[in-house]
């Protein structure tokens, strides 16, 4: 395998430098896909744009890419579904009951309520992540603006419940995939190692803190500070110059005039999309349960399932699932007919291409930094600093660093645990302690990168421009990273 030493940092870092510099999510990424291909291919610009443009086409070569990207697209369709029925209305109107027990309290208190239904509902979603943040946008986006609360708080709050939930709560596909690499390492149970380390996992907890913390005193600091002033004071819930992640007709959907508004229309989609998930995942992965374990019980077997299934056809499916059940719902209650559901399906479709495209990208230039061997050049690199004492340390900053660069916080689980439990070992560092900080720093890359799809499907979940949601939400992740850091810097050496 070649050996491109720093230059196979140069590409995700450069795109990431140049997107929040410059706020061309599109062409940083592009630029970063290019400059990769042009390293593999000696920097012959004929070869590497070429190159460039066979990467992107081979995106789609992956089945679970084609798929997910299929799941961002149709998501758009059950947006604009469950605005046109009433459905949003409804909720808003059920919420804003709840928001009038408050009214005699001092001034702001329904913004802090309805923030923290918010987080509440995306630590609840812990099954998937991309599903928490998806039903947290959809859900609290119209309350959100009638509040005016900006669009930057939305995006934050539903991507740093998301994951953290999801990782600490491993009842899912998370826990299901971190136990497969545990087993990898020779762990005899990985189920009981992963519980223990589960306990040091500092950065997903101080993320879910933080937001809490935030929502309740109101203290918001940075470019977020700015934003809140920006929404409270002039009624704008994007920056001037903001590009939304979804198309103006996805948010701007009028209700069907002859409709009463029903809260059901739009929240039992969105729970048949939830509960359909799990459901996917046991059932993609129930022939490799039966396989590897014949003799366990039925629950046993379920939860081995959904870790072994295929993610990206449980949400595909799921979508789909809900979309079909929507629009039986609707007919029955002769909402629509089905000319007009054909037409709002094309039309959510088309108002979700930029995502589709930016979606692409990331797949693009995740296949680069993986030609490049970019992770792998970060984790040796990092071996010549460790000292026992330093490994939890170390391992925690270099896999916030591979995730941050590579956009994928799984890549890096995969990447840092194969490196850092056998380092542990030799090294007599605490093993739990190593695996926490490999698992936190993923998740802390991951809210910090542009190109993580977590953080790309926030943007668009909550319809705000994406660099904004990158800049509001880089202070707090930034600030529960560097305490996770010094935590781990302190027990090193206690």
């Amino acid at each position: 395998m070649h050996d491109y030493g720093f230059l196979s940092v140069l590409p995700p870092v450069l795109a990431i430098v140049f997107a929040i510099r410059t706020k061309q999510v599109f062409i940083s990424l592009l630029f970063g896909i290019w400059l990769g291909w042009m390293i593999v291919s000696d920097f012959n610009i004929i070869q590497g744009s070429l190159a460039t443009i066979q990467a992107l086409v081979d995106v789609y070569k992956d089945p679970g890419n084609t798929r997910t990207i299929m799941f961002c697209a149709l998501v758009g369709a059950l947006i604009i579904f469950i605005q046109r029925s009433g459905g949003v209305a409804g909720f808003i109107a059920r919420v804003n009951v709840l928001l009038e027990k408050y009214e005699q309290k001092k001034a702001g208190s329904n913004r802090v309520v309805v923030q923290l239904l918010a987080a509440v509902t995306g630590m609840l979603i812990f099954v998937e992540s991309n599903i928490s943040v998806l039903t947290v946008g959809t859900l609290y986006r119209p309350i959100f603006d009638k509040l005016k609360i900006p669009r930057e708080k939305l995006a934050y709050i539903a991507d740093s419940t998301s994951a953290p939930a999801s990782i600490l709560i491993p009842f899912n596909g998370w826990g299901a995939y971190i136990m497969t690499l545990l087993l990898a390492q020779g762990f005899a149970d990985p189920f009981a190692t992963m519980f223990k380390a589960m306990q040091y996992n500092f950065y997903p907890m101080l993320a879910i803190v933080i937001v809490i913390a935030l929502i309740l005193t109101k203290k918001d600091f940075g470019p977020m500070a700015k934003a809140e002033r920006r929404a409270i004071e002039e009624g704008k819930l994007l920056s001037d110059d903001a590009q939304p992640m979804i198309a103006d007709e996805l948010t701007d959907v009028e209700v069907l005039s002859d409709v009463t508004p029903k809260a059901y229309n739009m929240v039992l989609p969105i729970v048949i999309m939830v509960f359909m998930m799990p459901i996917m995942l046991a059932y993609t992965g129930w022939a490799t349960a039966l396989e590897q374990m014949p003799e366990a019980g039925f629950f046993r077997k379920a939860f081995f399932a959904i870790g072994q299934g295929s993610g990206s056809t449980a949400v595909l499916i799921a979508v789909l699932f809900s979309i079909l059940s929507t629009m039986i719902l609707y007919r029955v209650q002769k909402i629509m007919r089905i000319r007009e559901m054909v037409d709002l399906t094309l039309k959510g479709i088309s108002g979700m291409m930029p995502l589709a495209l930016l979606m692409m990208m990331a797949f693009a230039i995740g296949a680069v930094c993986k030609e490049l061997s970019t992770g792998q050049y970060v984790a040796d690199i990092a071996k010549t600093w460790l000292s026992p004492s330093l490994v939890p340390f170390i391992v925690f900053i270099v896999s916030g660093f591979i995730a941050f660069s590579t956009g994928t916080s799984w890549g890096t689980f995969a990447i840092m645990i194969a490196i850092a439990v056998p380092m542990a070992q030799n090294m007599e560092a605490n093993v739990y302690l190593t695996i926490a900080a490999a698992l936190g720093g993923g998740v802390f890359g991951d809210h910090c990168s542009p190109i993580s799809d977590t953080t790309i499907l926030s943007s668009m979940a909550s319809a705000g421009d994406h660099i904004d949601h990158v800049k509001t939400q880089l202070p707090y992740a930034m600030t529960g990273g560097i305490f996770t850091a010094l935590v781990y810097l302190l027990i090193g050496f206690l």
